[in-house]
């Protein structure tokens, strides 16, 4: 996604034509896109749409292939109703949109969520995953839920605010190489904890970082928190 100067450089890319392996269930006010494990291993992932909502088949597709590692995965529709962005839309109009789908405000839904995953599907543990708008969503729950084992936000602007530093949980933050809208030096400031890991182009950040206090920082190989 972009960032707060630049909010609307989005492309929905290639649309996949992909049915999914899931079903579509209400829970409680959102409806929401649900595969389970073949295997019931007590896991889940919630899985945060970009812009394009909810029911994009790209999604739904990342969805289904987490799910087929042993997840229960789940891809709410986060904008409760409301229209995803069409890429045909007039961009200028973009932030006027936005406002209206804060990524920051989604506690309701979330809980909803949580409930849902702990008493239908019986999950013990449960990460997050969550691309551009979704990305930004990721943070803001790792940094107020600690019952999220994991989180990676891939694309999520940083928004600089009161606790955003106090990750309760490892959480792993992806971006592009060559992004005029989230650049490197962007990306390296932001060394908020021991739960942070960002990864550019394939590559750990952290080795070669200094965070304020003059702690030195690197990147430790560990078995999946989920």
């Amino acid at each position: 996604m972009a960032n707060e100067a630049y909010p609307c450089p989005c492309d929905i890319g290639h649309r996949l034509e992909y049915g999914g392996l899931g079903r579509e269930v209400q829970i409680e006010h959102i409806k929401a896109y649900v595969t389970k494990s073949p295997v019931d291993a007590g896991k889940a992932v919630i899985v945060i749409q970009d812009i394009f909502g909810w029911q994009l088949p790209n999604t739904r597709y990342m969805a289904d292939m987490i799910s087929g590692n042993g997840y229960t995965t789940i891809v709410p529709d986060f904008f409760v109703g409301q229209e995803p962005w069409d890429p045909s839309n007039d961009w200028s109009t973009f932030p006027e949109w936005l406002k209206t789908r804060n990524a920051q405000q989604i506690d309701r839904e979330i809980s909803a969520v949580l409930k849902y995953l702990k008493q239908q599907c019986h999950a013990q543990k449960i990460g997050v995953v969550g691309f551009c708008w979704g990305g930004t969503a990721v943070h803001h729950l790792m940094v107020k839920y600690s019952e999220f084992r994991a989180g990676v936000s891939v694309y999520g602007i940083v928004k600089d605010s009161e606790g955003v530093y106090n990750l309760k949980n490892p959480t792993l933050f992806i971006f592009a190489e060559n992004d005029i809208v989230i650049p490197l030096e962007n990306v390296s400031w932001h060394l908020f904890s021991s739960y942070l890991f960002v990864l550019r182009q394939g590559l750990a950040l952290l080795p070669r970082l200094e965070c304020s206090k003059g702690k030195k920082w690197q990147l430790s190989l560990f078995s999946p928190c989920i």
